[in-house]
């Protein structure tokens, strides 16, 4: 009988010359199953998170936590947390990327393309579709729907975090590092602030903390792949630099499109709301859309599960026709495709580097400070907007309450709390 230890490569060939790894990797997750999931175990359990995971991309960490750490036991706590901690670093969606570094851990490309597309299709029909007409949550039903889902988002956040909190925050100075970064960003209104403290706590990580824990959890290459890895980064950059370029010679409305979301996903710095200002620059100075529609889609998109990138596939499918747009659910496909192909260009580059890494002491030392800040941003975040947007009154705040006890005490799954959450709020409870 063989080992059930499985072996994978994270570059699972997507094209037979381009990906040709014969080097097989150990995936050595102590807390994982000893099957590794199928391509269909991956996209249906992505697939309905996509479908339920609201409260933008801090709740998404904490459903991925409950899902894949707590549940079906994928990655453990720290692997999980270094996760979340590379992706903050990287342009892009931040809960989108862990979801399919999730994905390549356990089936390499295909595992990634698999996670990213349950995770990402939910949302993505919603708002293309939502360019065909009104949204329910125009009605007063809706809206008692959407702020019941802000009340669970707010339950599920504060979970999250205090199980983030205990691992990443065990001792004065680790809180302290937290307690600095929640501070930072609740008083500098900077987007550009998050980056700045993420490297901040880096550097102070690996000059005052020195017994962060090795850690093997998701194992990925360390060898052989890293000249894709470099190939991939050389892509990524070539497309940012010479797409814009190839627009003034080729002129056409669709290449120009790709150019300008492609662009929105290499620049965007922890996803969620930060990326609505880069697309209303894209979309609305060029003439591809108007004010007023631009904001019904950002409007739409607070109430739906799943990334906030999917205002993309929106946008893709209101462009206004007559310039060679495609539009419609052709138009919002390759808005998508081109918002979050960066995404899979920078984790390509980065995962073959990253296990090797993070077991150098330094940098085992500087994740540790950041994991701590990580706790503080989303302690931020989940202050404003999620909670002064969502809680309004006592009856709101006992909703919270009631939101997390059933999370943390009675181990509700969080889609179950949602749905409770949504229900409650059509009946106006």
């Amino acid at each position: 009988m063989r080992d059930p230890t499985r072996y994978h490569s994270i570059l699972t060939p997507i094209h037979p010359f381009l990906f040709c790894s014969t080097e097989r990797i150990p995936i050595s997750t102590p807390s994982q199953a000893n099957v590794q999931p199928g391509l269909a175990t991956i996209f249906w359990a992505f697939l309905f998170l996509g479908a339920t995971a609201f409260g933008g991309p801090v709740a998404h960490f904490g459903y991925f936590r409950s899902e894949f750490v707590e549940r079906r036991r994928w990655v453990d706590e720290r692997g999980f947390a270094d996760l979340v901690s590379l992706c903050q670093f990287l342009p892009g969606p931040a809960s989108s990327q862990t979801g399919i570094a999730i994905g390549m851990i356990q089936r390499g490309w295909l595992g990634g393309i698999a996670a990213w597309l349950g995770f990402t299709a939910p949302a993505a029909i919603i708002m293309i579709g939502l360019g065909f007409g009104l949204s329910f949550a125009e009605t007063a039903a809706g809206q008692g729907v959407v702020h019941g889902l802000k009340l669970a988002a707010v339950g599920v956040v504060a979970n999250a975090l205090w199980g983030m909190a205990r691992t990443a925050c065990n001792d004065a100075l680790r809180a302290s590092f937290a307690a600095v970064a929640c501070v930072v960003i609740l008083f500098s209104g900077a987007v550009w602030f998050q980056l700045l403290v993420i490297a901040m706590a880096a550097a102070a990580g690996s000059l005052f903390l020195h017994d962060a824990p090795l850690d093997t959890a998701g194992a990925m290459p360390t060898r052989g792949n890293r000249v894709v890895g470099l190939l991939l980064l050389g892509a990524f950059l070539l497309l940012l630099l010479g797409l814009p370029v190839l627009t003034e010679t080729v002129k056409s409305g669709n290449l120009d499109a790709v150019t300008g979301f492609y662009r929105v996903g290499s620049l965007v710095f922890g996803g969620g709301h930060v990326v609505l200002p880069l697309l209303e620059a894209e979309v609305v100075p060029t003439g591809w859309t108007s004010t007023d529609t631009f904001l019904a889609g950002y409007g739409a998109a607070q109430a739906i599960p799943g990334p906030m990138f999917a205002l993309a596939g929106y946008l893709g499918n209101v462009i206004e026709p007559g310039n060679g747009y495609l539009g419609g659910w052709t138009g919002g496909a390759l808005a998508i495709i081109a918002v979050f192909l960066p995404s899979f260009l920078l984790l390509g580059a980065t995962l073959p580097f990253w296990d090797a890494l993070r077991a150098r002491a330094r940098v085992r030392s500087a994740l540790s400070g950041v994991n701590a800040a990580v706790v503080g941003l989303l302690l931020a975040v989940l202050f404003t907007p999620v909670w002064t947007s969502s809680v309004d009154d006592t009856s709101d705040f006992a909703t919270v309450v009631v939101a997390i006890v059933l999370l943390a005490v009675w181990r509700m799954p969080p889609w179950l709390v949602v749905m409770l959450a949504a229900v409650a709020g059509f009946f106006g409870v």
